[in-house]
């Protein structure tokens, strides 16, 4: 079977199976809620849409996002999620295998380890069910940070989805298995982690130290609709004849026009010749999607979305009290981040025992991470006592955990 998992399921047509018999799997997953990231689960139901029209049925495509946008009440047009200016409808037939509180990392691991008992009484209670002739495509976008990537109430570190994944292998849930991830500092969950010897090929939206971008902001929905490594990667599939195009073209494209950024690769290299119709569908009849030419991408990192948006509602606000009120959020924006700047420098000096290691702690991003127990325990510590990142409001905070990276690889203790 070709395992893809998808966190964002639509509808059930017939696959071909992949090379040398199997099935395709897919998991799509929407780690965010809120309006202002209305793009991530704009990605991952687009990803579903691709999945399915190319054949995967729907019994074996499993789809986690919050779903708190298309009906939510700042959507001008409720039931409908677009991934493009003026593009078609995403968000019909999507199914709603786990959603609202049901989006977290526990639920995303039991899902790729095939833990069907954990998941009873969840959601749907959909896992792979993938064996060692199956092929498995996995998508989640969402925000990162240094070897974590975010869900709604925690996060999920590098080392436990990279345990994941060898459990998967050990148990021959798949024959091939590919990995495409969206996040800030994406590149961390894999680099010096994934092996190149367990069937996996990963790409992800940047390197382990640096932003992603958001793309394709629309005036009327007042937010971005898409990330652009993951735009570039369906829009390429859509257009494509994925019985031809390999999996190392499209990661060439994806990375010569995802410019801001620098998409990465990794794992398992020999894989790289494969087509991306054995990962994303099993059909060889499907038409391809005509594009009109895509608009300038106004790309902005992640970071920077929500202030972003901010100077776009400035620019079109008509009245001296809209003006007013934006002036007063982006004011509050500016105010939050200084706070948090603030906090983390306070939490270093405290920590450190003199002003270079605090400069050095302070200054370097680019620290690979060895000490994962003490980085999660800090991570989660900060979380609950001084930032809950996983909120709009605070999710620049994500920007300061390289310093817990530090602080941990410095040899300071957590309990400090």
């Amino acid at each position: 079977m070709i395992a893809v998992l998808v966190l964002s399921l639509l509808g059930a047509t017939l696959a071909l199976p992949p090379k040398e018999g199997g099935n395709h799997w897919a998991v799509v997953v929407a780690g965010s809620n809120g309006w202002g990231n209305y793009r991530h689960q704009a990605d991952a139901c687009h990803a579903y849409q691709i999945l399915h029209r190319n054949g995967i049925p729907d019994d074996r495509i499993i789809v986690m996002m919050y779903d708190d946008i298309a009906n939510n009440e700042e959507n001008p047009t409720p039931g409908i999620i677009i991934n493009r200016p003026n593009g078609t409808d995403m968000y019909k037939g999507v199914p709603k295998d786990y959603n609202s509180e049901d989006v977290t990392p526990e639920n995303f691991l039991n899902v790729l380890k095939g833990n069907k008992e954990a998941m009873a009484g969840i959601g749907s209670g959909k896992v792979l069910q993938s064996g060692p002739e199956d092929n498995v495509f996995v998508f989640f976008t969402d925000h990162g940070a240094p070897n974590l990537i975010a869900f709604p109430e925690s996060e999920l570190h590098a080392k436990d989805m990279m345990d994941a994944l060898q459990y998967m292998h050990d148990n021959n849930m798949y024959k091939n298995l590919v990995f495409y991830l969206e996040a800030c500092e994406s590149g961390s969950m894999f680099h010096r982690h994934l092996p190149d010897n367990i069937n996996i090929f990963a790409t992800s939206a940047a390197n382990p130290h640096e932003s992603s971008y958001a793309c394709y902001f629309d005036e009327k929905r007042e937010t971005y609709l898409g990330d652009l490594y993951s735009v570039r990667w369906m829009e390429d599939s859509d257009t494509e004849d994925l019985k031809k195009e390999t999996l190392q073209r499209q990661f060439k494209i994806v990375r010569r026009e995802t410019n801001t950024s620098h998409v990465r690769e990794y794992g398992d290299m020999s894989m790289k010749n494969m087509t991306l119709l054995q990962f994303q569908g099993g059909r060889v009849d499907v038409p391809l999607t005509p594009l009109p030419p895509y608009p300038q991408f106004d790309a902005v990192p992640a970071p920077e979305v929500k202030l972003a948006v901010l100077k776009h509602r400035m620019k079109v606000a008509r009245t001296d009290e809209e003006r007013s009120e934006v002036t007063d959020l982006i004011k509050q924006e500016f105010a939050d981040r200084q706070m948090i700047r603030d906090t983390v420098e306070t939490i270093v000096q405290k920590a450190v025992q003199d002003q270079d290691q605090a400069d050095r702690v302070l200054r370097d991003r680019t620290r690979d991470l060895t000490a994962h127990d003490c980085y999660k325990r800090a991570v989660s510590h900060f979380r609950r006592r001084c930032f809950l990142f996983n909120v709009v409001r605070y999710e620049h905070a994500l920007r300061h955990l390289y310093t817990l990276v530090n602080l941990c690889e410095e040899g300071v203790s957590v309990d400090r």
